[in-house]
């Protein structure tokens, strides 16, 4: 199967537009519908909505998708897309306990403000949201864009329906899709199941099938009765991180430097035949970055909803996995990626790290390498350095065991 791979749009249209530009396998037709090739599979990785003004318009494109080629479109929940199902109660009288009183008591399009800024790291989503209707000729007072997340969310509308026709993950042969991480903490592990799962795939299974029936117990309006997934596409209270989940888990140290999962984590991966992981959440740079070990094992992390550019990146993975995009370098010139995975043999630093902590995350075309490295304060480093540049010993970017 051709796997056309896209995540983290985020409410921005020209991340999609861009995606199906040159795309193989997937177009908009005339009328403007998503339509993949016979033969290909579209996943969409998850957070398709809060950080622009296209929000709506992608939700409907993705659902018709979805409708249309059921078996050619997957579409992954994220945790911008679950977190809306908090909205229904907490615009109804039960607002979260941190609200300010002044806050709580006042006009619903103040609270709204405030959740999204201050509880969902989205602090444009009602500016957003007002402008993506003023477009559309719709009213977009505060009034009308909280009644349009509440329409969204109604048993019957898009937002809904958009949810029950996700899942959180899908295994395709040799690859496994998530949004957030695999951990040692998430695999295994299903909220409210009895007990730990050992297979991969009765894991993955127990996951989609835990997924299924909270967004069930969502459109009947039984708060309890999904409550388990909101808590499990969120951070832990009081941090920032949620390793037990795979919507929220991160790949990355405390700078937001990529790393592999631990190698007990990958073993039980590869013992079941899986040996890529590709997942969206975690910002690395502007183009998908590809982690390798040395035997075998690739993880592929593609959200660059926090890059340089605005363009999304075509990640295809076929007997010929590669990705293309665009990186903007620290020097301000931006240079064109084009990476295929299968030409890295044992001598190549792509998919590792030098001893400086530089991640080889692509070589370009006139034979420099693209390096990536995350800095404090959230900045990040994205340099073009010729081999000789790269320190020795160049390694695997692996996670250490929690203490």
């Amino acid at each position: 199967m051709k796997i056309a791979y896209l995540t983290d749009v985020e409410g921005n249209w020209p991340k999609l537009a861009s995606f199906v530009v040159g795309n193989p396998w997937v177009r908009f037709d005339a009328e403007g519908r998503l339509c993949v090739a016979p033969g290909a599979r579209f996943v969409f990785g998850g957070d398709a909505i809060d950080r622009g003004p296209a929000a709506r318009r992608i939700i409907r494109v993705l659902l018709e998708a979805k409708r249309r080629q059921p078996e050619q479109v997957v579409l992954l929940a994220g945790n911008r897309d679950i977190n809306k199902m908090r909205l229904v109660t907490e615009l109804s009288g039960a607002p979260p306990p941190s609200t300010p009183e002044s806050v709580r008591r006042g006009e619903r399009g103040a609270l709204l403000r405030w959740i999204f800024e201050y509880t969902m790291g989205a602090a444009r989503a009602f500016e957003h949201r007002a402008a993506e209707l003023a477009f559309s000729g719709l009213a977009h007072d505060d009034d009308a864009v909280v009644q349009s997340f509440l329409d969204d969310l109604s048993a019957s509308g898009d937002l809904s329906e958009y949810l029950c026709a996700c899942q959180l993950a899908h295994r395709e042969e040799e690859s496994l899709f998530v949004h957030g991480h695999v951990t040692e903490q998430s695999l295994g592990f299903v909220p409210e199941a009895r007990h730990r799962f050992n297979g991969v795939d009765e894991w993955l299974g127990g996951l989609n099938e835990f997924y299924a029936e909270q967004c069930a117990a969502f459109r009947a309006r039984d708060r309890a009765g999904y409550a388990a997934l909101v808590a499990y596409q969120a951070p832990v209270p009081g941090t920032r991180l949620n390793q037990a989940s795979v919507v929220y888990g991160r790949p990355t140290d405390e700078l937001g430097n990529p790393l592999l999962p631990l190698p007990r984590v990958i073993e039980k991966l590869r013992d079941a035949g899986i040996r890529r992981v590709v997942l969206g959440h975690t910002p690395s740079g502007d183009c998908p970055t590809l982690l390798r070990d040395g035997l075998g094992f690739e993880l592929l992390l593609a959200d660059n909803s926090h890059g340089r550019i605005e363009s999304g990146a075509q990640l295809l993975l076929d007997d010929d996995p590669r990705f293309t995009g665009e990186s903007v370098l620290d020097s301000g010139e931006r240079v064109a990626v084009v990476t295929r995975l299968g030409e890295h043999d044992s001598d190549s630093p792509l998919g590792l790290c030098d001893a400086r902590g530089r991640l080889v995350k692509a070589r370009l075309e006139r034979g420099e390498y693209l390096t990536f490295r995350g800095l404090s304060g959230f900045q990040i480093e994205q340099r073009a350095i010729a081999e000789p540049e790269l320190v020795r010993p160049l390694g695997p970017p692996r996670a250490q065991s929690p203490a």
